[in-house]
Parts: structure tokens; sequence; C-alpha cells
């Protein structure tokens, strides 16, 4: 009889494991599967943090660059380039003030630094920086 017993102990025992193993192999799948989903979720995460850091950056240097409410880029006036410009360009100062919409006197007054122009037509003063004789004359004939 011992060795009934014994035979059963045995065989009962090698079935719990061809079981245990069943059940492991299974939960080493999922647990693998889990395992490439976390590896593909933190490298996700880890493009998504770069992504905002660059966008960070780009808004700090706006927010550096540009007050609320103006243009993107500040443009510079120096009252003594003026009067070259609008030589260069063959024009008097009263029609460099009908194109700027402003008195004649204002154009001097900018020339000789008494006054500064506004934000607006320091833009437009900027605009016939890369601009030749034809295209100013062809503006002026629409003002």
């Amino acid at each position: 009889m011992p060795n009934i017993a014994k035979a059963l102990r045995e065989e009962i025992t090698r079935l719990a494991r061809k079981e245990i193993r069943a059940s492991l192999l299974k939960s080493k799948s999922a647990l693998a599967l889990q395992h490439r989903e976390i590896a593909k979720l933190k490298a996700e995460v880890i493009a998504l943090k770069r992504q905002v850091g660059v966008l960070e950056r780009g808004v700090k240097r706006d927010e550096k660059g540009t007050p609320a409410g103006s243009a993107p880029k500040q443009v510079r006036f120096v009252p003594k380039g003026l009067a070259p410009t609008r030589k260069r360009l063959g024009l008097s100062a009263a029609a460099l003030a009908k194109m700027m919409g402003v008195s004649t006197q204002t154009i001097y007054n900018w020339e000789r630094g008494v006054t500064k122009p506004r934000p607006e037509q320091v833009e437009k003063l900027a605009s016939l920086r890369g601009v030749g004789k034809r295209e100013v004359q062809a503006r002026l004939a629409t003002v």
C-alpha cells in the first residue's frame, strides 16, 4: 500500500505542477505584454515632455521679445536715418507726410529727434526701408 500512496502523491504533485506551469505561462505572457506597453508609454511621455519644453522655451522667448498686443518684431526708430532714407527714395517731407498721414512739420520733428513716431508709424517707416523709388511713387499715387 505504501507504494500506491506514494505513486498517488507523486501523480498529484506532477499534475499540480503542470497546472501551475500552464497558469504561470499565461501570467508571464500577460506580464511581458504589460512591460512592453509600459515601455512604450514611458517613451511617449519622454517625447511629450520634450515637446512641452520646446514650446515653453518658445513662449518664454515670445514673452521676452514682444510685449502683449504689439507687433511680433520690434523695429527701432533712429532719427538720423530718416532724412537719408527720404532722400534716397526721392521724397520730399510733404510727400512722406502724405504717405504717413501726418503733417510736414511732424516729419521734420522726427528727423531732428524732437518727437518720435507712434509704433504703427514706425512700422510704416520700416516698410519703406526695403523698397525702391518706383514702388514708393506707386504707393504715393494710391494715397
